[in-house]
Formats: structure tokens, sequence, C-alpha cells
């Protein structure tokens, strides 16, 4: 039979797939050694990064060993445990980059059928520094935990069925989001993680503070009560089961692992066929032409604008704030840990209404470094500016921006603050003093701007400084805080001796005392930075665009 007879599968034969995890295995390693060749600078982090891993994992299984016997262990070890997973089905979210096969749509053109594919895929994504910390851990916790014979068969059990749900849980995460994680929406989650870290590093104050007036761990037992038949951490539990002597509620808590094991398998193999057979139409969407913007004209916030000038900064700052990931990030950070620290030891019953001032403090640094966002394109602006006057009008239509999201939610957090706490009496001096401090920190933002512009690197979510200009950076705030509290002097003074003299019924008086003297300061210090701004243009263009 010549080969014109044959047919068509016989002349392509698929793939064989028996040897891929080794191959992927491969890969990845190659990948890793590739990866730390191409610059010393890597290899350095690496390094850095295994043997502060290395040393912080020794640490944590020390701790756990010692805890071995205590009547808390079971309580911290699946409280732990669960956490741990939790941060394996969010980290991806936020560092889709950690990883260069977590994308595996670069797979879609090979032979390759998806049963074999997970497998392989889940073996490779056992090597790493992410899930060496882990194994060590978990680890730590059998050891911390299992107890007898029925315990430590149990504990053999709990390791690797723990450590394979957290890689399926990242690895389905990821696959069923990588095509948002890919554009310019996972960008923003990228550049937001560090919000998370922010405002988690307030929670865990705040839980610590939590602990040690209500008796330590006991109180953490009703949640690990419920956390250990979580599939997180029900593997860890059902070694605390077994060797507290109920090895029918360990077999259960250990079933519920591997079911959600087969479950998460299930889905990421269902997402890669998905992934890798259906057609990604987000660019459809995009190039359409978008009859809701084209149509708006001066509609909604910008009909309420004034025309000129000020009406377009406006737009602009505020479109900053909705779309570039950097002024989203600072912004968004601003606004949650400004509500947190307040209102969370309001409800502790340690706050006072003045804490509400702390919401005004981090909105009002949003002002500083107001030209660093422009990056590059500050040229734009400058070639508007001709004369001090065009500065001041820029300057005083970002401020205006900035104020149109800080005074609102300033009242709010006040009035909430004052609310929890039931103090009323002194709701209108912390109105007053934060209307102050806003003031001041407009006026010493735009100078700030003015004088120690620095450029804000796009790329990066932790890297909001260019090389070289950290120094620029540390005195714009640091000098600017310091500037800010002396401005505001005058109405702190004021307050604290409508306090000490007992006249409460007169702090009303602070309202519109705040309002006013906080307007003058910001006009004040824009006047100043506008004659600044206007002289130093082609400075601030030169430091703005080093990112």
């Amino acid at each position: 039979m010549s080969v014109l007879d044959t047919p068509v599968t016989a002349v392509a034969p698929a793939a064989p797939t028996s040897g891929l995890t080794p191959v992927f295995v491969r890969l990845k390693l190659s990948l890793l050694r590739n990866g730390l060749r191409q610059s010393a600078g890597r290899r350095a982090a690496f390094i850095v990064s295994l043997v502060l891993t290395l040393l912080v994992a020794a640490g944590q299984v020390l701790g756990l060993v010692l805890l071995r016997g205590d009547e808390h262990a079971g309580t911290v070890v699946v409280l732990l445990t669960g956490v741990v997973a939790l941060g394996w089905a969010v980290l991806p979210l936020f560092f889709p980059s950690g990883d260069d096969t977590l994308d595996p749509t670069r797979l879609a053109m090979l032979p390759l059928r998806p049963q074999p594919l997970v497998r392989a895929l889940l073996v490779s994504s056992m090597i790493g520094v992410g899930p060496l910390f882990t194994l060590c851990l978990v680890t730590g916790s059998v050891l911390a935990l299992a107890r007898g014979a029925v315990g430590v068969v149990f504990a053999v059990l709990a390791v690797p069925l723990t450590m394979l749900l957290c890689v399926a849980l990242s690895r389905a995460v990821a696959t069923a989001n990588v095509r948002l994680l890919n554009s310019r929406k996972g960008r923003d989650l990228a550049v937001l993680s560090g919000l998370v870290i922010a405002v988690g590093i307030q929670f865990v104050n705040f839980g610590a503070q939590r602990l040690g007036q209500s008796g330590g761990l006991s109180a953490l037992e009703p949640a690990a009560g419920v956390v250990r038949w979580l599939p997180g951490a029900s593997a860890i539990g059902a070694v605390d089961s077994a060797s507290d002597g109920s090895p029918g509620i360990a077999v259960l808590q250990l079933l519920i692992t591997v079911a959600a094991l087969a479950a998460l398998l299930w889905t990421w193999q269902r997402s890669l066929v998905k992934l890798m057979t259906a057609p990604d139409g987000s660019t459809l969407a995009a190039a359409e032409p978008s009859r809701k913007e084209s149509s708006a004209g001066r509609g909604g916030l910008a009909g309420l604008l004034p025309e000129g000038r000020t009406g377009t900064v406006v737009q602009r700052s505020l479109r900053y704030v909705a779309r570039d990931p950097k002024t989203k990030a600072g912004w968004v950070t601003a606004l949650a840990i400004g509500a947190i620290v307040p209102l969370l030891n309001a409800f502790q019953g340690t706050g006072s209404v003045y804490f509400a001032c702390f919401a005004a403090g981090m909105l009002g640094m949003q002002m500083y470094n107001q030209f660093g966002q422009d990056t590059s394109a500050f040229w734009m602006v400058a070639l508007t500016i001709s004369s001090p006057r065009d500065a001041y009008v820029e300057l005083r239509a970002r401020a205006l921006a900035l104020l149109l999201i800080t005074l609102p939610y300033t009242l709010v957090v006040c009035v909430v603050t004052a609310a929890v706490i039931g103090d009323w009496e002194t709701l209108p001096g912390a109105l007053g003093l934060s209307f102050a401090l806003l003031g001041a920190m407009v006026s010493t933002g735009a100078v700030a701007s003015a004088l120690f512009a620095y450029s804000i690197p796009q790329e990066g979510a932790f890297k909001n400084v260019a090389p070289g200009q950290g120094g620029l950076a540390w005195i714009s705030i640091l000098g600017g805080m310091v500037a800010t509290s002396l401005l505001a002097a005058p109405v702190i003074a004021m307050t604290i001796w409508l306090h000490l003299a007992d006249h409460h019924g007169a702090l009303w008086l602070m309202v519109p005392g705040g309002v006013a003297y906080g307007a003058f300061i910001g006009w004040a210090g824009l006047k100043l930075a506008a004659t600044r701004t206007a002289n130093r243009l082609p400075e601030i263009l030169t430091a703005v665009s080093k990112g």
C-alpha cells in the first residue's frame, strides 16, 4: 500500500504522553536554571529568598515541635494550615508572574491530553520555594499533633494530601483566571497586592490585641472547630482527631480532603480543556467602540464641572484614580486603612473619635508627588503652563479632584466612629481638626510636588520610586508630614484647650473654624507652589521621566 493510500490518522499519530511528567519536571528545572543565568541580581535575589525561606521554615518547624503536648496545639496548627491553604488560593491572583508555567495557553498547540497534562503540571508545581516552605510547615504541623501508631499513620497520609490540595487549588484558580491575569485588570490585581498585605497586617495587629484581652488562644477554639472541617485543614485535623482516639472522625476528615482534591483536579482539567479549545474573545469587546462613552459627552459628573482647564484637569485626575494601577493602589490602600484603624479601635472600645483624623491624613498624602503619576507625559501638561497663574489653576484643579473624594469620606468616617463609640460631643472637634489637616496636606503636598517630584515606575507591584530617587520620596513625605503638623498646630492647640477648659459645648465652633483655616492654608500653599512649579517645569519633567 502506497503512502497516498495510508489513512491520515496513521500518518500523524498522537504524541505519547506516558513520559510527560519527567519532561515537565525537567522543563521546570530548566526554566528555573535559565532564569538565574540571566543576571547576577536574579541569582542574588533567589539565594536570599531561599535562605530566608529556609530560616523562617526552620523556625516554624521548631516552634511547632515545641508546641507538641500543649492543650492549644491543635487549635494553632489547624488555623495555621487553613491560612496557608487560603494563601495558595489567593496569591496566584496577585502574583501571576511568579511562575513561568502558570500560563498553560503556551502549550495549546501541542498534542497533549488533559489528564496527563494535569498530572505533569501538578508534579512539576511541587518544585519551588513556596512548596518547600509549605512542606516544612505541614511536616512541623503533623509532628506537633501525631501521637500513637494511629496518629502516625494519619500523619503520613496528611502530609502529601495537604501538599497536593494546596498546589491543585493554586493551579485551578490560576488556570480559571489566566486570561484575566494576562489582561490590564490582572495587572491591576498585582499592583493591589500591596493593599492585601497592608490591610492584612492591620487585621493581624488588631487580632493579636484582641487575643491578649480575651484570654489567649482559647478564644480561637470556636474558629478552629470550624476550620478543621474545611478541605484546606481537614487532613491536619484528622491527625489531631486520630491522636485523641477518634479514628472515625479522622477518617471522615481525611475523606473531605480526598473529595476536595478530586473535585479540584476535575475542575482544573475542565478549565484546561476550555482554555485550550475556546477562542479568546476578550479583545473583541475592547475593539468595539464604546457607545456609552461616545454618547456621554459632558453628562454625569463631567456636566457638573466648570468649563475650561479646571474641569479637564479634574476629569483627568479622577481617571487616574480609576484606571492607573499605581494611583488606584494608593487610593484604595488609603481608603481601606483610613477606615480600618479608627473603626476597629472603636469596636474594641479603645479608640477615640479623634482617631478618625487618621483617615484625613492617609487621604491627604495622595496630594504628594502629583506630577509623578503623569510620568513622561508631563510634557503635555508643561506645554500648557506659561505663567504662575496657569500653574495655580492646574494645582487647584488637582486639589479639587482630591477633595471631591476626601471630604465626604472623612465626614463619613468621623460620623461612623462617633456612632460606634457613642461620643457625639467630641464629633465637631474631630471634624474641624480633620478639615484643617486636609487643608494643610493640600498645601504641603502642592509644594512638595513642585520641589521634590519623582518618577513612579509602571512595572512592578512594589516598585513605587525610580532608582536613585528614594531620597526625594522620603524628603517629600516625611518633610510634608512635619510641615503639616506645624501648619495645623493652631487648630490642634485650640481643640486641646477647649477640652482642658471643659468648654465641650463650644467644640461645634471647630467645624467652621477648621474649614476656614484649612481653606486658607490650602490656598496659600497652592499659590506658593504655583510659582515654584512655573519656574521648575524642565526639572520636574526630567525627574518624573526617569521611570
